[in-house]
């Protein structure tokens, strides 16, 4: 090692593992903390162990240095390997299960950075106790949520502050390090060239060239709790369509999503493109980021459109808006819905009742509210 360079040591470590969380949304998530992270050991060489099915969010990211995909298939094991091979001084592990300290553990990692859970704080070298302001997302059991609605309480249920949101838990972890903990926007990047692709590549021209984007996404992988009707997202379409004018709505989803999003499209009408199965992760960013706004689920598409600078409107019913809302806690330009009820959120997959909370948010409040966002982007 050159004299002119510093010798690595705890406090400035020269190769920094981060193993990174398994879900879009979540990714989306830990980008604040990842940005701390790079400010905090800007001369440090970042490397992100992350699902290979997420490698393409990271692309062009100012934080990371490198990247270590893992495919489903890839054992415990052979992880472990690829960790040794290479000089890690230091693991900041922001998932909570066992097997990602496993992993740093056996990959001989000396310093394992992660929360304090059950089972594995034995394989980390600092287990961090849960922060001050962290709420567990609890499931309701249907005999609990059958009670709350059967005596629902005199006054709606308080809130959890805005330090409740689980950004905030990434952050607190890369805090113990001696990184600024206060909160930055999420950030993901997608270069000019990229949106000129998707848009060349995936939509029809020429005849709706020029016309406002409008993004639709039906889907959510949790479950149907999370997924507002059918019926209701075609209302909507219907209603912004009638008061905006000639537009284009670009339905996205999965390969499973296709039934759903083709009925919706075929609702719609022939203002609509059925993008579901389609895109590539890097195809979903050129797009989304040129979408005036993306009426969505609680769903990875959602962060993702957020930290691209697009709206959001979103209906929440089993999950918290105030939980892992989109965007920076609290960011205005979104619009996040809820039903007064009194079981919600439960964070269960499926409802156990009649699904108030997501049919109690009627399509013209959605529908008022995607127009103000178009109307706040003019």
């Amino acid at each position: 090692m050159p004299p002119s360079q510093p010798r690595a040591t705890a406090d400035a470590p020269e190769q920094i593992l981060v193993r990174g969380v398994n879900w879009l949304g979540d990714a989306v998530m830990t980008t604040p903390a990842l940005q701390r992270l790079r400010e905090r050991f800007p001369q440090a060489h970042i490397t992100l162990l992350t699902p290979a099915k997420l490698s393409a969010l990271w692309l062009h990211h100012p934080s990371i240095d490198d990247l270590l995909p893992v495919t489903p298939d890839e054992g415990l094991w052979a992880v472990a390997r690829r960790l040794r091979a290479r000089p890690f001084q230091l693991a900041v592990i922001l998932p909570n299960s066992t097997r990602s300290a496993l992993e740093c553990w056996l990959g001989r990692i000396p310093r394992r950075v992660g929360y304090s859970r059950r089972w594995r704080d034995w394989l980390l070298s600092e287990a961090v106790p849960p922060r001050p302001g962290h709420l567990r997302m609890r499931k309701r059991s249907p005999g609990e949520i059958r009670r709350l609605i059967r005596t629902p309480l005199p006054l709606p249920p308080s809130q959890p502050p805005p330090a409740a949101h689980q950004i905030h838990d990434y952050l607190c972890l890369t805090a113990t390090l001696g990184a600024n903990p206060a909160p930055r926007a999420p950030l993901v990047r997608v270069t000019p060239a990229e949106i000129e692709r998707a848009q060349l590549t995936l939509l029809p021209e020429p005849s709706g060239a020029g016309l406002p984007l409008l993004g639709l996404n039906p889907g959510a992988e949790y479950g149907p709790a999370k997924r507002w009707p059918a019926a209701n997202f075609v209302a909507v379409a219907g209603e912004v369509s009638r008061r905006l004018g000639p537009c284009r709505w670009l339905l996205f989803g999965a390969p499973h999503d296709l039934p759903l999003c083709e009925e919706i499209a075929r609702a719609i009408g022939g203002s609509a493109v059925n993008l579901a199965g389609r895109t590539s992760l890097r195809d979903l960013m050129g797009l989304l980021k040129q979408c005036q706004v993306l009426l969505t689920n609680d769903t990875g598409p959602m962060h993702l459109a957020a930290a691209l600078g697009t709206p959001v409107v979103v209906p929440f019913g089993s999950t918290s808006p105030v939980l892992t809302g989109p965007g920076s806690p609290g960011d205005p330009r979104h619009r996040l819905l809820t039903a007064d009820t009194p079981c919600a959120p439960c964070f269960l997959r499926a409802c156990p009742i009649d699904f108030r909370c997501m049919t109690g948010i009627t399509p013209e409040r959605m529908a008022a509210a995607v127009m103000d966002v178009i109307g706040g982007n003019r």
